[in-house]
């Protein structure tokens, strides 16, 4: 019995329909259809977003190793209660901007810095009140030069840390030792900055020295005179910033070799630096410019072309390491030689 032509054509429509759907339904390997997409970024756990090139901070130090003139110390980072027994360093310091809690008992700090009449009194630069010290349970306690003997003794207090510089090596071992202060309290961009323009001025320096003759140092005390050479204590005027010496073989001593004025006409220096230790160390005793004002220093080169240079007591005779005090000695020295 043949089939109505009306229900064939329902037949085949009802097929055409049931292949459509088919073709056009989801491939579930199209790892592009949207839903496919959102799954895989809800998964993804490699993309850059979760991951990132940025690495984390380095982490705080709480203490820092110390290396200086008597060994090596390990002391706090950024320590809060410092005992510093040397002026270099409280000179270099208190340019940072970092507060003391204890300095030594010097007339001449009072007048140099008196921003810490107030800070309490530690002794003297030769010998500290260990008990006072102690009492004040530091986190880091200073020497360097004068104070350096104290070291032993007040490591059994507190770290202790010898910042002396070495007058062989006088820049070499001054940026050492600043470097380790910026080390101690982070602050080694701050620091680098100062140094590089002190390497600037030593370049200008030595420059200018080339063709400016020879030069004397010389040092007051008590109406005496003494000098001092290369490798000495102020030898850096020679040693590392090219001023020619007078004379070439003065026997280095702490506080110079005993000379007479005879001795300063002879030498014809060009230049004639002056230390004033009384002025320094406030000790009574004649200017060093009224010790020199005489007829035998009135015909050295050095006097007759004006150029006697006062150097500054403080920053030249006691608190040479610092920061400031390097500055200050190094403009007087190119000032000098211009």
């Amino acid at each position: 019995m043949r089939r109505p032509v009306r229900h064939v054509l329902a037949t085949l429509l009802a097929l055409c329909l049931a292949l459509t759907a088919v073709a056009c339904g989801d491939d579930p390997d199209d790892t592009s259809s949207p839903s496919s997409t959102a799954a895989a970024s809800d998964g993804d756990t490699t993309t850059p977003s979760s991951t990132g090139d940025a690495t984390e901070p380095a982490d705080t130090p709480t203490e820092v190793v110390v290396s200086h003139a008597q060994g090596e110390t390990t002391v706090p980072y950024q320590p809060e209660t410092v005992v510093v027994f040397d002026l270099g360093v409280l000179v270099t310091l208190d340019e940072l901007g970092i507060e003391v809690a204890g300095v030594p008992e010097l007339a001449a700090l009072d007048a140099a810095m008196p921003q810490y009449a107030d800070v309490e009194r530690v002794g003297t630069l030769f010998e500290p009140d260990f008990e006072l010290v102690n009492s004040m349970e530091p986190d880091l306690v200073i020497v360097a030069g004068r104070s350096g003997p104290a070291y032993e003794e007040l490591s059994k207090i507190a770290p202790t840390i010898d910042l002396t510089v070495d007058n062989a090596d006088f820049f070499g071992s001054f940026r050492e030792r600043t470097e380790a202060l910026a080390t101690i309290w982070g602050v080694e961009d701050e620091v680098a900055t100062a140094l590089d323009d002190i390497d600037e001025s030593i370049v200008r320096i030595n420059e200018l020295a080339a063709d400016a003759g020879s030069a004397l140092i010389v040092l007051t005390s008590g109406g005496e005179v003494t000098a001092y050479g290369p490798g000495s204590r102020f030898g850096l005027i020679h040693d590392d910033l090219g001023v020619t010496p007078a004379v070439e073989d003065i026997e280095e001593a702490t506080h110079g070799n005993a000379i007479s004025f005879e001795f300063i006409l002879e030498a014809t220096p060009d230049i004639l630096y002056v230390v004033d230790r009384d002025a320094a160390t406030n000790e009574p005793g004649p200017a060093a410019s009224a010790v020199l004002d005489n007829e035998i220093v009135h015909r050295t080169p050095a006097w007759q072309n004006d150029k006697v240079v006062y150097l500054d007591p403080f920053a030249w005779y006691l608190a040479p390491g610092g920061i400031g005090s390097v500055r200050n000695m190094l403009d007087t020295i190119e000032s000098s030689l211009s």
